[in-house]
Formats: C-alpha cells, structure tokens, sequence
C-alpha cells in the first residue's frame, strides 16, 4: 500500500498539506505549545507497525499541557487510538516519528495565556535522528539549559527548543555532531534534544530530574532494560562536566536518537574513541524491544493493526472530536 500524507487537525482527518494555522495564531507567535514524539517500528515479519510507550507519551503531554493552562478532550487511552487510526490511514511501512501536538489558538497580539487550544498530529518516516552506527563527537555548549523557574524543560514547550536549537546548531558550526549543555548550576544536564548517560566503574549514572532535564521515557526504558536484563544499576546524581571526560562510556538517548554512542567530547576520547561494550548491548537490546522481538516487553508496545482496511474518509473519527 503506497503512504498518504495525511494529518489529524481541529478534530478531522485532513491531507497534511491542509493543515495549517493562521499567522496569528498565539502558539506561532509566542511558542505557546507543547509536543510529543513517538516512534512507530515497522517489523516486516509481522507486517505490523509497533508503536513504543505511546500512552506514557500522552500522559506526559496532558501534563504538560496543564504547565501552559490547556486541556484535551481526550484521555491517553483515546489518543492512543487516534494515533493507531492515524498512522493505518498513512499505510507507512517503514519506521516512522509521530508528532502530536497541543497548542493555543487564540489570535491575539499579547503573552497572556488566554483559552482557547486545540490539538494536532502529524506522521513522517524516519530512520535515525542522529547517526547510531557510529560513535559522535560532542562539545560542551556555551548555551546554558534553561531553569525550571523559567521555562521548565520537563515540559517539552515549543518555545523552550530555541535553546535546544542555539546549542545544537553551536556544535555543529564548531564541527561536532551533538551538544552537552549544562544547566545555571554548572552541572551536566542532558544532551541538546536528548538524555545522556555516562558508565563509571560499572554502574550507569544520568542526571536527577531536578537537574532541568527531559523525564525522559526511553531514559526510564535503559534505566529498566539495564537493570533487568544487564545486570546492571543506575545511580541519579547530578555530573561534573569533568566527569564526561573520564567515563569510561556515554551515550544520548531519545525517542529521535534512540541510544547513540559518544566516542569524544571537546574533542577528548573517551575510553578507545569507540562504542562501548555496554552501549553496544543496549543498543542491540533496545532495537529488538521496539521491534516485539523481545515478548517480554510487548507490553510497550501497541500494534497499530496495519492489516486493517483502509476507510477514504476524512470526516472525523467516531468519539474523536466535532
């Protein structure tokens, strides 16, 4: 089945290419939104596109949503439905990325946070988000994470990533492939748009979540995938920046980076420059988990039933909005 690009916007099911906002929308003009992302893995032998801890993703989002005074008129179950629907009616058969979307309507010239949102989404292909076949070189960033009493970065805000795309964009200019940002303590928080973890001495440390961090969901799947099946346990404490540049392995995690090995930072090795045996395994592991390879762990994932028929009907889904 060739894909169609289509998108869930103010209650209907729509071609992506109509589903846009006015110029004045309060969420264009003052980032007054908030986001989510989930993968979706196309597993050929199943014939069957998994999608990984969608209802742990919308629970984070209505809860984010409440930071910027708005509501959906679903619940994690529905929009987990919806997004089930969503990506049947697309027919990818590939692995794909899901942005889901709450945002302010209000077309008003003025921050006030007034009523008034609405929620989309939107499916797209993608394979890796940064390369995972080969370890980065990262820099520390000069751009400071922002603080929870200014805009918090559990939040997932629109308007926050500005600091995630200055950092970024920063590494890249200055010949690296990802940034390490610290937060106004001084201390590691995460990477620009991911978490990072650091091995020392055996055990994994990341950063707490009073670090100004993403509460992070596949940070919480390598927490338990590494307990459980590596035998291996995870300290949260906050991390010296000199302590990225004598761990013995690093790496990002994400729903865009997945796990992605970090082989340098400021351009010093860390251990031989290479994956590390234990980044190696979770990656590896992880791979298989959002596949269904892994049965134990099925219980992640939600089959989007992508043998079902196809309805060529963009009016709205039963119970989905009018």
């Amino acid at each position: 089945m060739r894909h169609r690009e289509i998108a869930f916007f103010e209650g209907r099911f729509v071609p992506l290419a109509e589903a846009n906002i006015n110029v004045m929308t309060h969420a264009f003009n003052y980032g007054t939104a908030v986001f989510e992302g989930i993968r979706g893995y196309w597993n050929g032998d199943d014939e069957e596109m998994y999608l990984f801890r969608p209802r742990e993703h919308f629970i984070r989002l209505i809860q984010n949503a409440s930071l910027l005074k708005m509501s959906l008129p679903y619940d994690a179950d529905g929009l987990c439905e919806l997004t089930a629907e969503l990506v049947r009616r697309n027919g990818y058969r590939e692995d794909v990325y899901i942005r889901p979307l709450v945002y302010k309507t209000a077309r008003q010239i003025g921050t006030k946070l007034s009523p008034g949102e609405d929620f989309t989404m939107f499916v797209v292909p993608m394979r890796d988000y940064v390369d995972t076949s080969r370890p980065l070189s990262v820099g520390v960033s000069s751009w400071r994470r922002l603080e929870d009493n200014a805009i918090p970065a559990r939040g997932k805000i629109c308007g926050a990533y500005v600091n995630s795309a200055l950092a970024a964009t920063e590494a890249r200019d200055n010949g690296y492939d990802e940034a390490i940002v610290l937060n106004a303590a001084g201390k590691v928080a995460e990477g620009a748009a991911m978490n990072l973890f650091i091995l020392r001495g055996g055990r994994l440390v990341t950063t707490p979540v009073y670090a100004d961090i993403l509460e992070g969901i596949t940070r919480h799947t390598v927490v338990e995938l590494a307990r459980w099946e590596l035998g291996i346990e995870t300290e949260f404490r906050p991390i010296d920046r000199s302590e990225l540049y004598i761990a013995d392995e690093i790496f990002f995690c994400g729903t865009g980076a997945q796990i992605a090995a970090i082989g340098a930072v400021d351009r010093r090795p860390i251990g031989n420059g290479q994956s590390g045996p234990v980044t190696r395994r979770l990656q590896a592991l992880y791979a298989d988990v959002v596949r269904g390879r892994v049965p134990h762990y099925r219980h992640w994932l939600l089959p989007c039933q992508m043998a079902s028929s196809y309805v060529e009907d963009t009016a709205c889904l039963a119970g989905f909005g009018d």
